[in-house]
């Protein structure tokens, strides 16, 4: 159930691909701004990353199970906000508690597998884990079209509530009655918690909606004129809204046994060091930011990137002083201290870097080429290469019963520059032909069976109440690979566009007729791919690093799989 959970939130993270249109409009931002809607993916990134490690932790401290049904709920809450949203900050907001729950799903359910399975018998759960991960990259943008097929953009976000309550209520049924379930929920309902809940949420959703009867009636109608201004929330509605909501809050810090134990998750979150945890998360957010708001045809971050990068440094050293001097640091002292399991975020910061540049340049090369004018055929050419990506990942949870997680890993990101070295030979025409099948297909399986053993290798190094945290940083690796690596790559890509694109006559000389138009327009396609395959060549390269390093930082790991002559050693 964790796995499905984990497969929907990261459909999530892709559904916005076909959505974010609709979304601008729906918002108020001009569909030709759409520098202006950054803030709604960026959003998404920063609640997704920058808050990895401190959920992590807390499904270190809490357990697992607690971890999961919370994440689900703020996904939901999340989801919930952004189906209301009227303006871009409660869109943006919605979008980051996504991501928060979204991502604390990820690190949760990977030690989860951990603590039920043994080292010998954890690779395929976690190939799963990885494939359903992997598998959600297909299904949003297919989930997102289908919705908008017959909907518009808020049912997107409807479904995501709906099935976020669902599935975090499944999962504390199936949990049973643990100690730790217990702990998270009371035994008993909380009546006057659930009553302010839904008064807090009712009131709340008149605030975003604004139902048209209500303002034109001459009593109800009072409840929408601003105290001052034009705000929404500086009307007597608002202010009820924010009095439900205090009283909620100051309920679930004074009552014994509240819908929601607050004052236990505080608790919690000073114990799993919430200092450390934002200093960290400002680092990692002035790196997404410089990154993440850029524009990569034109630049490698934000004009206000340096700045952001440099707040980055300046928490980053904060951070790591303060880690050395907090008696319960968010990252427990020597816990990474072991080569595979730091090597671990090394070889995943460079499997992110090559896996980016398929997931963006592909479809572009696709709309460069064959597919000018038709995004979907564009991004239908990368379904098959994200089809075979989750049956790389069982494969490779399967393999390293019997490799070294180490040649597995290293097997599969030479496959992925094999791939993209092939990629480096697609024409204008070549997407259209059998052939680039190969290319895409060995490309994905490489990237798949790359995932679980990296993560076997990090479980397997590091003490079982840090696996959360560990598991973590594996993802916000990737994810920081991920952004550094496609402004690098694009930065190569556009120095090679830019010196095909010399060799091109100025168009005045060369488009005196719709002939001459037309081979025009193929010189600039020329270009274009030619940008591409300096991406595909770059990928290449971050692809054999990640090999290259995954077989000298986990020459120490074993296959998970035990010999005969292993366990009468074991039981002697």
């Amino acid at each position: 159930m964790a796995s499905v959970a984990v497969a929907f939130a990261a459909a999530d993270t892709y559904v916005v691909v076909l959505a974010l249109p609709d979304m601008m409009t729906g918002v108020g931002v001009p569909i030709d701004q759409l520098q202006r809607a950054a803030p709604i993916v960026s959003g998404f990134l920063l609640g997704y990353v920058a808050m990895l490690p401190l959920i992590g932790r807390i499904a270190d401290l809490r357990g697992r199970v607690p971890v999961l049904v919370m994440a689900l709920v703020l996904f939901a809450l999340g989801s919930l906000i952004t189906t209301l949203a009227y303006d871009m900050p409660s869109i943006v907001a919605g979008r980051f508690l996504q991501g928060v729950g979204g991502g604390g799903l990820v690190p949760a359910t990977l030690a989860l597998v951990a603590d039920l399975y043994p080292v010998q018998r954890r690779g395929i759960p976690l190939g799963v884990v990885s494939a359903v991960q992997e598998i959600g990259s297909v299904l949003g943008p297919l989930f997102g079209a289908a919705v908008l097929a017959v909907s518009d953009w808020r049912a997107i976000f409807a479904i995501n509530l709906a099935v976020g309550l669902v599935l975090a209520a499944a999962i504390r049924a199936l949990a049973g009655s643990t100690s730790v379930v217990e702990d998270a929920r009371p035994r008993l309902p909380d009546l006057v918690g659930t009553l302010l809940l839904l008064a807090t949420l009712a009131a709340g959703a008149v605030v975003f909606l604004r139902p048209s009867g209500l303002m034109r009636d001459l009593t109800w109608g009072r409840l929408f004129i601003p105290f001052a201004g034009d705000g929404r929330w500086l009307t007597p509605i608002g202010a009820i809204t924010v009095a439900a909501l205090s009283l909620l809050l100051a309920w679930c810090w004074f009552a014994p046994r509240p819908l929601l134990d607050l004052r236990g998750w505080v608790r919690v979150l000073v114990d799993a060091d919430l200092v450390g945890a934002l200093l960290l998360a400002l680092a990692l957010g002035g790196v997404i930011l410089a990154f993440a708001t850029a524009d990569p045809k034109v630049e490698v971050f934000s004009p206000r990137g340096r700045w952001y990068l440099l707040g980055a440094v300046v928490a980053g050293a904060a951070f790591t002083w303060h880690v050395r001097r907090a008696a319960n640091p968010l990252v427990p002292r020597g816990a990474l201290r072991r080569t595979p399991a730091w090597g671990a975020l090394l070889v995943s910061f460079f499997v992110g870097a090559a896996l980016i540049a398929a997931l963006i340049d592909i479809p572009l090369f696709a709309r460069t080429t064959v597919y000018p004018d038709d995004q979907l055929p564009a991004a239908l050419v990368l379904v098959r290469f994200l089809v075979a990506l989750p049956v790389g990942a069982v494969a490779g949870g399967y393999l390293i019963r019997f490799l070294s997680p180490g040649v597995v890993t290293a097997i599969g990101m030479l496959m992925a520059a094999t791939g993209f070295v092939l990629m480096t030979r697609w024409g204008l025409t070549t997407l259209e032909e059998p052939v680039a099948n190969v290319a895409l297909v060995v490309g994905g399986l490489g990237f798949g069976l790359a995932l679980a053993p990296v993560n076997a290798a990090l479980l397997a190094f590091t003490d079982d109440d840090v696996h959360g945290v560990a598991t973590a940083f594996v993802v916000v690796s990737r994810m920081v690979g991920m952004l550094i690596g496609i402004s690098a790559l694009t930065t190569i890509g556009l120095r090679r566009y830019y010196a095909e694109q010399q060799a091109v006559p100025p168009v005045q000389e060369v488009c005196d007729g719709k002939s001459r138009c037309t081979e025009f327009s193929d010189l600039l396609r020329v270009a274009g791919i030619a940008q591409e395959h300096a991406v595909f060549w770059g990928a290449a390269g971050c692809a054999v690093v990640a090999a290259l390093l995954a077989l000298v930082l986990f020459r120490e790991v074993r296959p998970t799989r035990l010999a005969t002559r292993d366990l009468f050693a074991g039981n002697g």
